[in-house]
Protein backbone atom coordinates (compact mmCIF):
# COMPACT_ATOMS: atom_id res chain seq x y z
CA UNK A 1 0.00 0.00 0.00
CA UNK A 2 1.15 3.47 0.43
CA UNK A 3 3.47 5.26 2.32
CA UNK A 4 3.94 8.65 4.13
CA UNK A 5 7.28 9.97 2.61
CA UNK A 6 9.34 12.93 4.37
CA UNK A 7 8.34 14.85 8.07
CA UNK A 8 8.41 17.52 9.81
CA UNK A 9 10.91 17.95 12.60
CA UNK A 10 9.14 16.43 15.84
CA UNK A 11 6.37 14.09 13.40
CA UNK A 12 7.04 10.71 13.46
CA UNK A 13 7.65 9.33 10.18
CA UNK A 14 4.08 7.15 9.05
CA UNK A 15 5.01 3.22 8.69
CA UNK A 16 4.05 1.51 5.46
CA UNK A 17 0.73 -0.42 5.55
CA UNK A 18 2.85 -3.22 5.22
CA UNK A 19 5.23 -2.85 7.94
CA UNK A 20 2.82 -1.75 9.99
CA UNK A 21 0.93 -5.80 9.55
CA UNK A 22 4.76 -7.45 9.82
CA UNK A 23 4.60 -5.61 13.51
CA UNK A 24 1.17 -6.49 13.84
CA UNK A 25 1.41 -10.06 13.28
CA UNK A 26 4.30 -10.52 15.98
CA UNK A 27 1.61 -9.77 18.52
CA UNK A 28 0.10 -12.54 19.66
CA UNK A 29 -3.51 -10.75 21.00
CA UNK A 30 -4.38 -9.73 17.13
CA UNK A 31 -4.10 -13.21 16.67
CA UNK A 32 -6.77 -14.13 18.81
CA UNK A 33 -9.57 -13.36 16.73
CA UNK A 34 -9.81 -14.82 13.21
CA UNK A 35 -12.89 -12.81 11.03
CA UNK A 36 -11.93 -15.34 8.34
CA UNK A 37 -12.67 -18.46 10.50
CA UNK A 38 -15.32 -17.25 11.85
CA UNK A 39 -17.62 -16.60 8.85
CA UNK A 40 -16.73 -19.26 6.49
CA UNK A 41 -19.60 -21.86 7.16
CA UNK A 42 -21.12 -18.54 6.24
CA UNK A 43 -19.71 -18.42 2.88
CA UNK A 44 -20.31 -22.00 2.40
CA UNK A 45 -24.08 -21.39 2.58
CA UNK A 46 -24.44 -18.41 0.17
CA UNK A 47 -21.84 -19.29 -2.00
CA UNK A 48 -22.49 -23.21 -2.26
CA UNK A 49 -19.52 -23.78 -4.50
CA UNK A 50 -18.86 -27.12 -6.15
CA UNK A 51 -16.20 -29.66 -4.32
CA UNK A 52 -12.63 -28.65 -5.39
CA UNK A 53 -13.29 -25.21 -6.66
CA UNK A 54 -10.66 -22.93 -7.30
CA UNK A 55 -10.97 -19.86 -4.47
CA UNK A 56 -8.43 -16.56 -3.53
CA UNK A 57 -8.70 -15.50 0.12
CA UNK A 58 -8.30 -12.13 -0.51
CA UNK A 59 -5.79 -10.43 2.39
CA UNK A 60 -5.72 -14.07 4.61
CA UNK A 61 -4.50 -12.67 8.04
CA UNK A 62 -3.82 -15.74 10.12
CA UNK A 63 -4.56 -17.91 7.41
CA UNK A 64 -6.94 -20.00 9.28
CA UNK A 65 -10.14 -19.22 7.44
CA UNK A 66 -8.15 -20.42 4.32
CA UNK A 67 -7.08 -24.31 5.50
CA UNK A 68 -11.12 -24.38 6.90
CA UNK A 69 -12.04 -23.58 3.23
CA UNK A 70 -9.27 -25.80 2.01
CA UNK A 71 -11.12 -29.02 3.15
CA UNK A 72 -13.99 -27.98 0.54
CA UNK A 73 -11.99 -25.40 -2.54
CA UNK A 74 -8.49 -25.23 -3.72
CA UNK A 75 -7.70 -22.62 -1.93
CA UNK A 76 -4.81 -19.43 -2.49
CA UNK A 77 -4.88 -17.27 0.50
CA UNK A 78 -2.89 -13.68 -0.72
CA UNK A 79 -1.29 -11.29 1.88
CA UNK A 80 1.25 -8.60 1.80
CA UNK A 81 2.60 -9.28 5.03
CA UNK A 82 4.83 -12.17 5.26
CA UNK A 83 4.51 -13.37 8.85
CA UNK A 84 0.80 -13.54 9.08
CA UNK A 85 0.17 -17.12 9.16
CA UNK A 86 -0.47 -19.15 12.33
CA UNK A 87 2.40 -21.61 12.41
CA UNK A 88 -0.38 -24.69 11.92
CA UNK A 89 -1.55 -23.08 8.74
CA UNK A 90 1.99 -22.68 7.24
CA UNK A 91 2.84 -26.09 8.07
CA UNK A 92 -0.21 -27.01 5.90
CA UNK A 93 1.29 -24.84 2.89
CA UNK A 94 4.50 -26.52 3.07
CA UNK A 95 2.53 -29.94 2.87
CA UNK A 96 0.70 -28.71 -0.35
CA UNK A 97 -2.72 -28.25 1.73
CA UNK A 98 -3.42 -25.13 0.35
CA UNK A 99 -1.30 -22.07 -1.13
CA UNK A 100 0.48 -18.96 -0.13
CA UNK A 101 1.61 -15.95 -2.38
CA UNK A 102 2.51 -12.27 -0.84
CA UNK A 103 0.54 -10.16 -2.59
CA UNK A 104 0.03 -6.57 -2.13
CA UNK A 105 -4.12 -6.24 -3.54
CA UNK A 106 -3.59 -2.46 -4.56
CA UNK A 107 -1.57 -4.16 -7.38
CA UNK A 108 -3.64 -6.63 -9.99
CA UNK A 109 -2.72 -10.11 -9.42
CA UNK A 110 -2.66 -12.43 -12.52
CA UNK A 111 -4.81 -15.37 -10.75
CA UNK A 112 -8.00 -16.17 -11.68
CA UNK A 113 -10.30 -18.36 -9.64
CA UNK A 114 -14.30 -18.84 -9.60
CA UNK A 115 -14.98 -17.53 -6.21
CA UNK A 116 -13.23 -14.94 -3.57
CA UNK A 117 -13.18 -14.67 -0.32
CA UNK A 118 -12.39 -11.54 1.67
CA UNK A 119 -13.05 -10.99 5.45
CA UNK A 120 -12.19 -7.98 7.47
CA UNK A 121 -9.88 -6.44 4.53
CA UNK A 122 -11.65 -3.48 3.28
CA UNK A 123 -12.08 -1.42 6.02
CA UNK A 124 -8.20 -1.72 6.63
CA UNK A 125 -7.90 -0.35 3.04
CA UNK A 126 -7.03 3.63 2.94
CA UNK A 127 -9.72 5.46 1.04
CA UNK A 128 -8.31 6.53 -1.86
CA UNK A 129 -7.09 2.70 -2.81
CA UNK A 130 -10.69 1.24 -2.09
CA UNK A 131 -11.44 1.41 -5.34
CA UNK A 132 -8.19 0.10 -7.11
CA UNK A 133 -8.29 -2.88 -4.50
CA UNK A 134 -11.73 -3.60 -5.36
CA UNK A 135 -11.18 -3.82 -8.80
CA UNK A 136 -8.35 -6.06 -8.36
CA UNK A 137 -10.19 -8.72 -6.12
CA UNK A 138 -13.37 -8.38 -8.45
CA UNK A 139 -11.37 -9.10 -11.98
CA UNK A 140 -9.51 -11.84 -10.00
CA UNK A 141 -12.44 -13.86 -8.70
CA UNK A 142 -15.94 -14.06 -10.74
CA UNK A 143 -18.08 -14.37 -7.20
CA UNK A 144 -16.75 -12.68 -4.22
CA UNK A 145 -17.96 -12.92 -0.39
CA UNK A 146 -17.13 -9.88 1.79
CA UNK A 147 -17.40 -9.13 5.67
CA UNK A 148 -16.52 -5.57 6.23
CA UNK A 149 -16.49 -3.75 9.34
CA UNK A 150 -18.39 -0.52 9.93
CA UNK A 151 -16.26 0.12 13.08
CA UNK A 152 -13.27 2.07 14.41
CA UNK A 153 -10.73 -0.87 15.16
CA UNK A 154 -9.67 -1.35 18.43
CA UNK A 155 -5.95 -3.21 18.04
CA UNK A 156 -4.27 0.13 16.85
CA UNK A 157 -3.39 1.08 19.83
CA UNK A 158 -1.20 -1.41 20.32
CA UNK A 159 1.44 0.45 17.69
CA UNK A 160 0.16 4.09 18.22
CA UNK A 161 -1.56 3.93 14.73
CA UNK A 162 -5.58 3.24 13.13
CA UNK A 163 -5.88 -0.02 11.21
CA UNK A 164 -9.35 0.60 10.25
CA UNK A 165 -9.34 3.34 7.60
CA UNK A 166 -12.20 3.35 5.50
CA UNK A 167 -14.78 3.38 7.97
CA UNK A 168 -18.40 3.85 5.73
CA UNK A 169 -21.94 2.08 6.46
CA UNK A 170 -23.56 -0.80 4.74
CA UNK A 171 -24.95 2.18 2.51
CA UNK A 172 -21.59 3.77 0.78
CA UNK A 173 -20.18 0.05 0.16
CA UNK A 174 -23.25 -1.05 -1.52
CA UNK A 175 -22.51 2.63 -3.55
CA UNK A 176 -18.99 1.32 -4.53
CA UNK A 177 -19.92 -2.41 -5.29
CA UNK A 178 -22.70 -0.42 -8.02
CA UNK A 179 -20.23 2.03 -8.93
CA UNK A 180 -18.10 -1.17 -10.32
CA UNK A 181 -20.97 -2.45 -11.93
CA UNK A 182 -21.32 -5.25 -9.34
CA UNK A 183 -24.56 -7.75 -9.23
CA UNK A 184 -25.17 -7.70 -5.33
CA UNK A 185 -26.39 -11.79 -5.39
CA UNK A 186 -27.28 -11.23 -1.30
CA UNK A 187 -26.07 -9.02 1.26
CA UNK A 188 -26.81 -7.83 5.16
CA UNK A 189 -26.54 -4.97 6.87
CA UNK A 190 -25.56 -5.58 10.39
CA UNK A 191 -24.65 -2.23 11.66
CA UNK A 192 -21.66 -2.81 12.84
CA UNK A 193 -20.51 -4.58 9.89
CA UNK A 194 -22.19 -5.62 6.26
CA UNK A 195 -22.15 -8.58 3.97
CA UNK A 196 -21.98 -9.12 0.68
CA UNK A 197 -21.84 -11.55 -1.84
CA UNK A 198 -20.90 -10.20 -5.42
CA UNK A 199 -19.82 -10.34 -9.08
CA UNK A 200 -18.53 -7.79 -11.12
CA UNK A 201 -18.38 -10.57 -13.96
CA UNK A 202 -21.27 -11.13 -16.78
CA UNK A 203 -22.35 -13.34 -19.22
CA UNK A 204 -22.39 -12.66 -22.58
CA UNK A 205 -26.20 -12.59 -23.27
CA UNK A 206 -26.17 -10.06 -20.55
CA UNK A 207 -24.46 -7.46 -22.92
CA UNK A 208 -26.23 -9.03 -25.96
CA UNK A 209 -29.38 -7.80 -24.16
CA UNK A 210 -28.65 -4.20 -23.45
CA UNK A 211 -27.21 -3.61 -26.80
CA UNK A 212 -29.11 -1.45 -29.15
CA UNK A 213 -29.33 0.02 -32.34
CA UNK A 214 -26.72 2.53 -32.74
CA UNK A 215 -29.20 5.28 -35.16
CA UNK A 216 -32.64 6.37 -34.45
CA UNK A 217 -35.74 3.62 -36.41
CA UNK A 218 -37.07 6.65 -37.64
CA UNK A 219 -33.75 7.56 -39.64
CA UNK A 220 -33.59 4.06 -40.74
CA UNK A 221 -36.57 4.08 -42.34
CA UNK A 222 -36.03 7.33 -44.10
CA UNK A 223 -32.71 5.78 -45.45
CA UNK A 224 -34.48 2.46 -46.70
CA UNK A 225 -36.87 4.42 -48.18
CA UNK A 226 -34.74 6.47 -50.02
CA UNK A 227 -32.43 4.31 -51.02
CA UNK A 228 -34.93 1.89 -52.93
CA UNK A 229 -36.23 4.34 -54.73
CA UNK A 230 -32.35 4.59 -56.94
CA UNK A 231 -33.77 1.14 -58.43
CA UNK A 232 -30.40 -0.44 -57.37
CA UNK A 233 -29.70 -4.31 -57.54
CA UNK A 234 -30.23 -6.42 -54.89
CA UNK A 235 -28.68 -9.53 -53.62
CA UNK A 236 -30.63 -12.68 -53.67
CA UNK A 237 -29.38 -16.12 -53.21
CA UNK A 238 -26.90 -18.19 -55.20
CA UNK A 239 -26.18 -21.69 -55.93
CA UNK A 240 -23.20 -23.34 -53.47
CA UNK A 241 -19.59 -22.80 -55.27
CA UNK A 242 -16.00 -24.10 -53.83
CA UNK A 243 -14.49 -20.42 -53.95
CA UNK A 244 -12.55 -19.92 -51.31
CA UNK A 245 -13.02 -16.41 -50.11
CA UNK A 246 -10.29 -13.99 -48.28
CA UNK A 247 -12.32 -11.91 -45.46
CA UNK A 248 -10.67 -8.55 -43.51
CA UNK A 249 -12.33 -7.41 -40.26
CA UNK A 250 -11.22 -4.53 -38.58
CA UNK A 251 -9.24 -6.00 -35.36
CA UNK A 252 -5.91 -5.04 -34.21
CA UNK A 253 -4.38 -8.61 -35.05
CA UNK A 254 -5.08 -7.37 -38.80
CA UNK A 255 -1.41 -5.61 -38.64
CA UNK A 256 -0.04 -9.02 -37.59
CA UNK A 257 -0.63 -10.49 -41.50
CA UNK A 258 0.16 -8.11 -43.92
CA UNK A 259 2.06 -10.50 -46.15
CA UNK A 260 -0.01 -13.58 -45.33
CA UNK A 261 -3.53 -11.36 -46.85
CA UNK A 262 -1.11 -10.25 -49.60
CA UNK A 263 0.03 -13.90 -50.42
CA UNK A 264 -3.57 -15.12 -49.82
CA UNK A 265 -4.87 -12.58 -52.02
CA UNK A 266 -3.29 -13.58 -54.99
CA UNK A 267 -5.18 -16.52 -55.03
CA UNK A 268 -8.93 -15.94 -53.67
CA UNK A 269 -11.27 -13.11 -54.08
CA UNK A 270 -10.75 -10.37 -50.96
CA UNK A 271 -14.02 -8.82 -48.92
CA UNK A 272 -14.08 -6.48 -46.36
CA UNK A 273 -15.83 -4.56 -43.97
CA UNK A 274 -16.25 -1.00 -43.00
CA UNK A 275 -12.77 0.72 -41.85
CA UNK A 276 -10.89 -2.95 -43.50
CA UNK A 277 -11.45 -1.49 -47.17
CA UNK A 278 -9.12 1.39 -46.57
CA UNK A 279 -6.86 -0.02 -44.62
CA UNK A 280 -6.16 -2.69 -47.70
CA UNK A 281 -5.74 -0.39 -50.28
CA UNK A 282 -3.16 1.59 -47.89
CA UNK A 283 -0.96 -1.50 -48.19
CA UNK A 284 -1.89 -1.86 -51.69
CA UNK A 285 -4.69 -5.16 -51.28
CA UNK A 286 -7.24 -4.67 -54.16
CA UNK A 287 -11.36 -5.59 -52.23
CA UNK A 288 -13.09 -7.46 -54.38
CA UNK A 289 -16.07 -6.22 -52.10
CA UNK A 290 -16.75 -3.88 -49.84
CA UNK A 291 -19.73 -4.47 -46.96
CA UNK A 292 -21.67 -1.72 -45.21
CA UNK A 293 -24.07 -2.25 -42.67
CA UNK A 294 -24.12 1.14 -40.25
CA UNK A 295 -26.65 3.79 -41.32
CA UNK A 296 -25.02 6.72 -39.86
CA UNK A 297 -23.89 9.35 -42.14
CA UNK A 298 -20.48 9.36 -41.47
CA UNK A 299 -19.79 6.26 -42.61
CA UNK A 300 -19.81 7.12 -45.81
CA UNK A 301 -15.86 6.94 -45.44
CA UNK A 302 -15.87 3.51 -45.65
CA UNK A 303 -16.22 3.54 -49.62
CA UNK A 304 -13.42 6.20 -50.23
CA UNK A 305 -12.23 6.21 -53.09
CA UNK A 306 -14.38 3.98 -54.99
CA UNK A 307 -12.20 1.28 -56.98
CA UNK A 308 -13.31 0.61 -59.94
CA UNK A 309 -13.40 -3.52 -59.77
CA UNK A 310 -14.99 -3.32 -56.40
CA UNK A 311 -18.76 -4.37 -55.76
CA UNK A 312 -20.19 -2.76 -52.68
CA UNK A 313 -22.52 -4.87 -50.51
CA UNK A 314 -24.59 -2.03 -48.84
CA UNK A 315 -27.36 -2.81 -46.57
CA UNK A 316 -30.71 -0.61 -47.80
CA UNK A 317 -30.64 0.73 -44.10
CA UNK A 318 -27.28 2.59 -44.85
CA UNK A 319 -27.28 6.69 -45.20
CA UNK A 320 -28.16 7.88 -48.75
CA UNK A 321 -25.36 9.80 -49.35
CA UNK A 322 -23.06 6.84 -49.05
CA UNK A 323 -25.13 4.60 -51.54
CA UNK A 324 -25.70 7.67 -54.01
CA UNK A 325 -22.05 8.39 -53.91
CA UNK A 326 -21.12 4.96 -55.55
CA UNK A 327 -21.64 3.81 -59.18
CA UNK A 328 -25.41 2.16 -59.87
CA UNK A 329 -23.28 -0.71 -61.80
CA UNK A 330 -21.10 -1.60 -58.69
CA UNK A 331 -23.54 -1.66 -56.02
CA UNK A 332 -25.86 -4.18 -54.39
CA UNK A 333 -28.37 -2.95 -51.83
CA UNK A 334 -28.89 -6.36 -49.30
CA UNK A 335 -31.37 -6.33 -46.11
CA UNK A 336 -30.48 -6.60 -42.69
CA UNK A 337 -34.17 -8.35 -41.84
CA UNK A 338 -37.68 -7.76 -42.48
CA UNK A 339 -38.89 -4.19 -43.01
CA UNK A 340 -42.36 -2.89 -43.37
CA UNK A 341 -41.02 -1.02 -46.57
CA UNK A 342 -40.02 -3.98 -48.00
CA UNK A 343 -43.59 -5.85 -47.82
CA UNK A 344 -45.43 -6.63 -50.91
CA UNK A 345 -41.76 -6.45 -52.77
CA UNK A 346 -39.69 -9.62 -53.78
CA UNK A 347 -36.78 -9.32 -51.35
CA UNK A 348 -34.26 -12.00 -49.14
CA UNK A 349 -33.37 -10.35 -45.75
CA UNK A 350 -30.19 -11.15 -44.25
CA UNK A 351 -30.48 -12.17 -40.19
CA UNK A 352 -27.62 -12.50 -38.04
CA UNK A 353 -25.77 -10.34 -35.49
CA UNK A 354 -25.41 -6.82 -34.63
CA UNK A 355 -22.43 -5.95 -36.41
CA UNK A 356 -21.20 -5.85 -40.15
CA UNK A 357 -19.18 -9.12 -39.60
CA UNK A 358 -22.20 -10.97 -37.96
CA UNK A 359 -23.84 -9.74 -40.88
CA UNK A 360 -21.43 -10.50 -43.66
CA UNK A 361 -20.98 -13.84 -43.15
CA UNK A 362 -24.40 -14.92 -43.46
CA UNK A 363 -24.78 -12.42 -46.80
CA UNK A 364 -21.52 -14.08 -48.16
CA UNK A 365 -22.82 -17.43 -47.32
CA UNK A 366 -26.08 -16.24 -49.05
CA UNK A 367 -24.27 -15.74 -52.08
CA UNK A 368 -22.90 -19.05 -52.36
CA UNK A 369 -19.59 -18.73 -50.59
CA UNK A 370 -19.13 -20.78 -47.92
CA UNK A 371 -14.97 -21.40 -47.22
CA UNK A 372 -13.72 -18.77 -45.69
CA UNK A 373 -10.27 -17.12 -43.95
CA UNK A 374 -10.74 -14.68 -41.48
CA UNK A 375 -8.62 -12.08 -40.55
CA UNK A 376 -9.05 -9.14 -37.84
CA UNK A 377 -12.01 -10.77 -36.28
CA UNK A 378 -10.75 -10.79 -32.63
CA UNK A 379 -13.80 -8.99 -30.94
CA UNK A 380 -11.15 -8.29 -27.86
CA UNK A 381 -8.74 -5.67 -27.28
CA UNK A 382 -5.36 -6.53 -28.03
CA UNK A 383 -3.19 -3.54 -27.53
CA UNK A 384 -6.26 -1.19 -29.43
CA UNK A 385 -9.58 -1.86 -30.79
CA UNK A 386 -8.96 -1.60 -33.83
CA UNK A 387 -6.11 -1.85 -36.26
CA UNK A 388 -6.68 1.37 -37.42
CA UNK A 389 -8.00 4.58 -35.91
CA UNK A 390 -11.69 4.64 -35.29
CA UNK A 391 -12.52 7.21 -32.80
CA UNK A 392 -16.49 6.49 -32.66
CA UNK A 393 -15.16 2.73 -30.64
CA UNK A 394 -13.11 4.72 -28.58
CA UNK A 395 -14.79 3.67 -25.00
CA UNK A 396 -13.18 3.24 -21.37
CA UNK A 397 -15.00 0.43 -20.33
CA UNK A 398 -13.71 -2.96 -20.28
CA UNK A 399 -14.86 -5.79 -19.27
CA UNK A 400 -12.88 -9.45 -18.90
CA UNK A 401 -13.92 -12.46 -20.66
CA UNK A 402 -13.01 -16.28 -19.66
CA UNK A 403 -13.43 -18.66 -22.17
CA UNK A 404 -11.73 -21.98 -22.36
CA UNK A 405 -8.91 -20.68 -19.60
CA UNK A 406 -7.98 -17.98 -21.36
CA UNK A 407 -9.12 -14.38 -20.06
CA UNK A 408 -9.62 -11.55 -22.63
CA UNK A 409 -9.87 -7.46 -22.05
CA UNK A 410 -13.11 -6.36 -24.17
CA UNK A 411 -15.54 -3.58 -24.65
CA UNK A 412 -19.03 -4.59 -24.05
CA UNK A 413 -19.98 -4.51 -27.55
CA UNK A 414 -17.12 -7.02 -28.22
CA UNK A 415 -18.64 -9.48 -25.63
CA UNK A 416 -22.49 -9.01 -27.51
CA UNK A 417 -20.24 -9.53 -31.06
CA UNK A 418 -19.14 -12.95 -29.33
CA UNK A 419 -22.32 -14.00 -27.82
CA UNK A 420 -24.13 -13.71 -30.94
CA UNK A 421 -21.17 -15.01 -33.19
CA UNK A 422 -21.69 -18.37 -31.10
CA UNK A 423 -25.34 -18.28 -31.60
CA UNK A 424 -24.90 -17.42 -35.41
CA UNK A 425 -22.32 -20.53 -35.66
CA UNK A 426 -25.04 -22.60 -33.61
CA UNK A 427 -28.39 -21.94 -35.16
CA UNK A 428 -27.72 -19.84 -38.76
CA UNK A 429 -24.62 -21.07 -40.34
CA UNK A 430 -22.14 -23.90 -38.55
CA UNK A 431 -23.26 -26.79 -40.90
CA UNK A 432 -22.82 -24.58 -43.99
CA UNK A 433 -19.55 -23.29 -43.50
CA UNK A 434 -16.28 -23.69 -43.11
CA UNK A 435 -14.06 -20.77 -41.60
CA UNK A 436 -10.32 -19.95 -40.94
CA UNK A 437 -10.21 -17.40 -38.07
CA UNK A 438 -6.16 -15.92 -37.45
CA UNK A 439 -5.04 -14.34 -34.62
CA UNK A 440 -4.86 -14.51 -30.78
CA UNK A 441 -7.86 -13.39 -30.47
CA UNK A 442 -11.71 -14.15 -28.68
CA UNK A 443 -13.33 -15.57 -31.74
CA UNK A 444 -10.56 -17.99 -32.82
CA UNK A 445 -10.26 -19.14 -29.23
CA UNK A 446 -13.99 -19.45 -29.36
CA UNK A 447 -13.67 -21.68 -32.26
CA UNK A 448 -10.17 -23.79 -31.11
CA UNK A 449 -11.76 -24.14 -27.58
CA UNK A 450 -14.86 -25.54 -29.41
CA UNK A 451 -13.15 -28.01 -31.68
CA UNK A 452 -11.61 -29.52 -28.37
CA UNK A 453 -14.44 -29.79 -26.61
CA UNK A 454 -15.86 -31.38 -29.55
CA UNK A 455 -13.06 -34.30 -29.76
CA UNK A 456 -13.40 -34.69 -26.22
CA UNK A 457 -17.12 -35.80 -26.23
CA UNK A 458 -16.69 -37.75 -29.52
CA UNK A 459 -13.53 -39.34 -28.22
CA UNK A 460 -11.31 -37.62 -30.52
Amino acid sequence: MTATVGHAPGLAIQPTEQAKYQEMWDRPEYRAVAPGEQTAHLFLSVACPEPEADLIDFGAGTGRGALWLSNYCQVTALDFADNCLDDRVREAVNGGKLKFVQHDLTREYEGRAKYGYCTDVMEHIPPEQVDEVLKNVLSAARHVFFQISCEDDQMGALIGHPLHLTVQPYGWWKERFEAHHCTIHWSIDAGSHCLFYVTAWAKGEDFFNISVINNDPGQIAENIKANLALGLQEVRPHDLQDTEMLILAGGPSLNDYVEDIREMRKRMPCVTVNGAYNWALERGIEPGAQIVLDSREFNKRFCEPVRPNCRYLVASQCHPSLVSSLPPEQVWLWHSGNHALLEGRECFPVYGGMTVMLRALPLLRMLGFAKFHIFGFDSCLLGDHHAYEQKENDMKTVVNVTVGGRTFACHPWMLSQAHEFMQLIKHLIGDHCEMAVYGPGLIAHILETGAKLSEIEHGG
